[in-house]
C-alpha cells in the first residue's frame, strides 16, 4: 500500500514520529515537498534527531528514502545534514538516498532575497529567512537551477551569469546591496554537484518501477495544509503545495497510485510566525502548554504560538486530502489541564461560520465558539492500548471522530518512538 501523510493544520503536527513509525514496514519514503524551512523531530531511545531535508524513515537500515523533485534543495544544509547523521553512526549512500535531478536548488542570492524582502514589508511574513519563498519564484519564473545542472558545468555557468545580470542589478537598485560574485558561486555549486552527484537520480522513473514491482512507498509532506500556497491562510503560507495533491506533481507519481491518506494533527492547535489563528490561547496558557509540549520550532527555534484545537480548520484540511486515518500527537501535553475546549464553529459580525471562510478579514477577527470536554488530570505515560486509556480522554478522542467524520488511528502519548497507540 502507498501511503501519503500530511499536516492538517499550520505545520509541526507529529508527522516526523509519525512517518518513522509508517516507514519501518514501508519500502520507500519520498519527500515531495518543500525545502530545509522546515523540520521533522524523531525521539529513538535517548538520541533526538532534527531532519529538515531527508525522510526521517533515513533512521531505519535497509530502508531507501528520495528526495522528489518538488523539494528546493540547499546544497550546503543537505550536505551537512547527511554529514551529522554519518557521525552519529547512520550509514548515508547512494544505495539509500536518491535525489531528483529535477529538484531546484537554493542559492546565496535567494537566501538574502529572503530577509530583505521580510524587511521592506509592512505586513511580515514570518520567513524562517532559508530562501525558499524566492528559490520557488525562480522556478516559476523559468530561471531556477536544477540539481542536474549541478552536475554539468557548461550549464550551470550559462544559468548563473544569466541570473546574476539581473540579480546583481536587482540587489544593486532597489536593495542598495553589493554585487555576488559569480566566481565564488560558481566553484562553491560545482563542488556540492561533485559531492552530491552520486545520489542524483531520475526519480520518476525509479519510484514507478518500484511500484510496478509491488513495492510500498510513503509519501512525506512538510508543513501543513493551512500553510499550501493555494488553501493556506495566505498570504501566511509556505511556497509550495503541501497538501496530498503536491505529492503527485513533486514525485511524478501519478494519483491513481496513492491508496490511502493518514492526516496528522496535535491534540491542540499551534503554529508558528505570523497570520490568523482563532483558537489562540491567552499569554498564561500559551506559556504552560509552549512549555510542556517543548513548541519551539524544528528549524528556527522559534517559539509557537498555542491555542485550542480547532474542528473548523481540520475538516476542511480532511475534506482538501481526501483524509481517511487521522493520528493524534502529543495528547499528553492536555493531562493537567481540569478542561478542554474544540472550537466547534466561528462569529463573526453576528454571523455563525461553520465552514472554513476564504475572506481573510472574517478569518482574522473571528470569535471562536467552544464547546468543553472535561479532562482527564492524569499521566498518559505508559499506556499502550486505547481502552486503558481515561474515559474523558477516550470521549475528547471520540468527539474529535464525530465532528471531523474520520476515524482516529494512532494516537501519541509521548516524544519516543515507542510512546503511541495504534488502534
Amino acid at each position: 500500500m502507498n501511503i501519503a501523510v500530511v499536516g492538517a493544520q499550520w505545520g509541526d503536527e507529529g508527522k516526523g514520529k509519525l512517518i518513522d513509525i509508517l516507514s519501518k514496514d514501508t519500502d520507500l519514503t519520498v519527500r515531495y515537498q518543500g525545502g530545509n524551512n522546515a523540520g521533522h523531530t524523531v525521539v529513538v531511545g535517548d538520541q533526538e534527531y532534527v531532519f529538515h531535508l531527508l525522510p526521517s524513515a533515513i533512521l531505519h537500515k535497509s530502508k531507501v528514502c528520495v528526495i522528489g523533485n518538488g523539494v528546493v534543495v540547499d546544497p550546503k544544509a543537505l550536505l551537512g545534514e547527511i554529514e551529522d547523521l554519518q557521525k552519529r553512526g547512520l550509514k548515508i549512500t547512494p544505495n539509500n538516498l536518491k535525489i531528483s535531478g529535477l529538484c531546484h536548488i537554493v542559492l546565496p542570492y535567494h537566501r538574502i532575497l529572503d530577509g530583505l524582502r521580510e524587511s521592506k514589508r509592512k505586513n511580515k511574513i514570518g520567513t524562517t529567512g532559508r530562501g525558499i519563498g524566492p528559490c520557488y519564484a525562480d522556478k516559476v519564473a523559468r530561471c531556477g537551477i536544477r540539481m542536474i545542472d549541478l552536475l554539468n558545468p557548461r550549464l550551470l555557468k550559462s544559468k548563473l551569469e544569466d541570473n546574476l545580470t539581473e540579480k546583481n542589478e536587482i540587489f544593486e537598485k532597489v536593495y542598495g546591496k553589493k554585487n555576488f560574485s559569480f566566481g565564488d558561486i560558481y566553484n562553491e555549486y560545482l563542488n556540492y554537484g561533485k559531492k552530491l552527484g552520486p545520489y542524483v537520480a531520475d526519480t520518476v522513473i525509479y519510484l514507478n518501477a518500484a511500484i510496478d514491482k509491488k513495492k510500498s512507498i510513503l509519501f512525506e509532506g512538510a508543513q501543513g495544509t493551512f500553510l499550501d500556497i493555494d488553501f493556506g491562510t495566505y498570504p501566511f503560507v509556505t511556497s509550495s503545495n503541501s497538501i496530498v495533491g503536491g505529492a503527485c506533481s513533486g514525485t511524478g507519481v501519478p494519483p491513481t497510485k496513492i491508496d490511502k491518506v493518514i492526516a496528522c494533527v496535535k491534540a491542540y492547535t499551534t503554529r508558528v510566525g505570523e497570520g490568523p489563528f482563532p483558537t489562540e490561547f491567552s499569554t498564561g496558557l500559551k506559556e504552560d502548554i509552549r512549555t510542556r509540549g517543548n513548541e519551539y520550532g524544528a528549524t528556527t527555534g522559534r517559539p509557537r504560538r498555542c491555542g485550542w484545537f480547532d474542528s473548523i480548520l481540520v475538516r476542511y484540511s480532511l475534506i482538501i486530502n481526501g483524509v481517511s486515518e487521522l493520528a493524534i500527537m502529543k495528547l499528553d501535553v492536555l493531562d493537567h489541564l481540569p478542561a478542554i475546549k474544540i472550537c466547534t464553529a466561528y462569529r463573526y459580525k453576528g454571523k455563525i461560520y461553520k465552514q472554513f471562510p476564504m475572506d481573510f478579514e472574517v478569518l482574522s477577527k473571528a470569535q471562536p465558539i467552544y464547546e468543553e470536554l472535561p479532562g482527564w488530570n492524569t499521566s498518559l505515560r505508559g499506556i499502550r492500548q486505547y481502552a486503558k486509556l481515561p474515559s474523558n480522554a477516550r470521549r475528547y478522542i471520540e468527539r474529535f471522530e464525530e465532528l471531523l467524520k474520520v476515524r482516529v488511528k494512532y494516537i501519541s502519548i509521548g516524544t519516543k518512538r515507542d510512546e503511541i497507540i495504534v488502534r
